[in-house]
């Protein structure tokens, strides 16, 4: 039989990983207690299809298998359907007591050791799933192999029980975590220039960074790009939409002279230069460099600044509508650039905020600056009772943060200046400013990585967004840089004194309505070290922190056993 030639009509549909169910069985029980299994298998399945989505706004595919696992023949059957399909994240919804070695873990011997899995069970008593979820549970945990565990609730008796919102939302939050890893293996980030300003933490750890999260870093010159602007690589058409789109919608572009007016079109070039071939590289995410070479080198032949391009890519829309969030990082920080892909993706496209940690404001400088302004203070919000973060940088602001979640495009627009950029980059373009709205909940973080051990870590807290009253809030942006965008960010756990002294890095970055417990899952899956060093932090806490992996327990806890892993 000759060998079947491949070609592009065998591509079908988009590369994502697919979330199978099924459930396992006891080949002796009743007839009932068999067709109640199978039925909750597509229920569990029904439950999640379409509510995972990727930035892209694509349901991540689920299927199922009403094939109850009984013994090895079975784990082979539904595992051999299972790859058929592409699934890559498994889902047992096991309700009856079965045999671990003979299902699970017969199963399980078909997919590699890595690949995520998850028991969501009732908590029944009549035909105790959660009594085999925990041998089984307990088997896979002696032997190394990292699952999770959702002991949840549906009905006990029944043919037809329907799991609760809470058991719902915590396999959805597990299915998101699941998704984040799985997809992002392949797939490339696009990084002009090299490491700006010699920001250490900012490196392209190229071999860790692809042997630890599978993702490729497609580094290009600046040099090409250059050539690309100098040559007019874009459809002027186009780039007079976006312009008369700014023009038009924003609060206001500040262009004195006609060279201003010039440098703004190349500035807004650069986003459509870089968008398509992003596109066509087929990346998740980029990053910049600025700094030194490209703009403020007067050695060099400066060029424009990029901020409009940055913040572009990291909102939910353009001039042409709509859009996926594609992550980028000013200064061509990488580690950045990663920590705002990942949280991306695990909020389903949420858009990320790029900021420099700039002045941390303790309470008692508040008070001391607001009365040196002659500017009178109540006392009694949470900003002047524990202080805020003054988040600034001059790219990468999402417009979508000028306004809370759900906030109308126009008027997000509406919201934003685009003053001539000052200090370093006064001669060559516009920078960008709103100041985000109090309100804004979601998770502050910043990923680091230690030749030591070799591992990424995650240093993270909750955040809101804080506003203190625009006289005050107008004289704290100008001790810093009146013209960037500025967010104020209110810390959940962390006190001002541990925030400052703990950074991992000079620029941090903010995802809303990220629930801390995807990030846990995402973490224990791609076994990057959680950094929460707040003294005010508990453990954890119910209905916020995901179950501890029992694999962590009986190995001296998680970090004892992500590091053991790593070896």
């Amino acid at each position: 039989m000759p060998a079947t030639r491949l070609n592009s009509d065998s591509l079908e549909g988009p590369d994502l990983p697919v979330i199978g169910v099924f459930a396992t069985c006891d080949p002796r029980i009743d007839t009932d207690s068999r067709t109640r299994a199978a039925n909750i298998v597509k229920m569990a399945a029904d439950q999640i299809t379409g509510k995972i989505v990727t930035p892209a706004k694509m349901p991540v595919p689920v299927v199922y298998s009403d094939i109850l696992v009984d013994g090895e023949k079975q784990a082979d059957v539904v595992a051999a359907q299972f790859k058929k399909a592409g699934v890559g994240i498994i889902v047992c919804v096991p309700d009856t007591w079965s045999f671990p070695q003979l299902t699970v873990m017969s199963l399980l011997a078909h997919f590699p050791p890595d690949t995520p899995f998850n028991f969501t069970t009732g908590n029944s008593g009549p035909r105790p799933g959660v009594v085999f979820t925990h041998a089984t549970g307990g088997a896979l945990a002696q032997s190394g192999r990292l699952i999770h565990i959702n002991v949840g609730s549906w009905a006990d008796n029944g043919a037809d029980p329907v799991m609760s919102d809470k058991t719902r939302e915590a396999l959805i939050d597990w299915c998101y975590a699941a998704v984040t890893f799985q997809a992002l293996r392949g797939k490339r980030v696009v990084v002009f220039g090299h490491d700006s300003m010699g920001m250490e933490t900012a490196l392209p750890h190229v071999s860790a960074t692809r042997n630890h999260f599978g993702l490729e870093i497609t580094r290009m010159d600046m040099k090409f790009l250059a050539d690309l602007l100098q040559n007019k690589s874009y459809d002027e058409a186009e780039l007079k939409k976006l312009r008369t789109w700014l023009e038009v919608g924003s609060a206001g572009i500040e262009l004195p002279t006609t060279e201003d007016s010039e440098n703004l079109n190349k500035s807004l070039a650069l986003y459509l230069i870089v968008r398509d071939l992003m596109k066509e590289l087929n990346a998740v995410g980029g990053g910049f460099m600025s700094q030194l070479e490209w703009g403020s080198d007067p050695r060099g032949i400066p060029l424009p600044v990029a901020d409009i391009m940055e913040s572009l890519f990291n909102s939910t829309f353009d001039h042409n509508g709509p859009k996926e969030v594609i992550p980028y990082a000013t200064e061509a920080d990488v580690q950045a650039l990663l920590t705002q892909l990942f949280m991306t993706w695990l909020s389903g496209g949420h858009p990320p905020l790029f900021m420099d940690f700039r002045k941390v404001w303790e309470p008692s400088e508040i008070k001391g600056f607001a009365e040196a302004k002659g500017i009178s203070l109540g006392g009694n919000t949470k900003w002047e009772e524990r202080g805020f973060v003054d988040g600034v940088n001059s790219g990468s602001a999402s417009f979508d943060w000028a306004g809370l979640p759900g906030t109308p495009t126009k008027e997000l627009l509406s919201r934003i200046t685009f003053p001539k950029a000052v200090d370093y980059f006064s001669y060559l373009g516009n920078s960008i400013h709103f100041k985000s709205p109090e309100g804004i909940k979601g998770i502050a973080a910043r990923l680091a990585y230690s030749s030591l051990s070799g591992m990424f870590s995650m240093v993270w807290d909750e955040a809101e967004t804080v506003l203190p009253p625009e006289p005050l809030a107008q004289a704290v942006c100008e001790t810093a840089n009146p013209t960037w965008p500025h967010t104020f960010v209110l810390p959940r756990h962390a006190t001002m004194t541990e925030y400052k002294h703990y950074a991992p890095a000079n620029h941090f970055h903010m995802t809303w309505n990220l629930k801390r417990a995807r990030l846990q899952y995402w973490m224990d899956m791609a076994n990057v070290l959680s950094v929460t060093p707040w003294a005010a932090k508990p453990e954890f806490e119910e209905g916020a922190d995901r179950p501890v992996p029992l694999l962590y327990l009986i190995n001296g806890g998680e970090d004892q056993t992500k590091l053991m892993r790593r070896r």
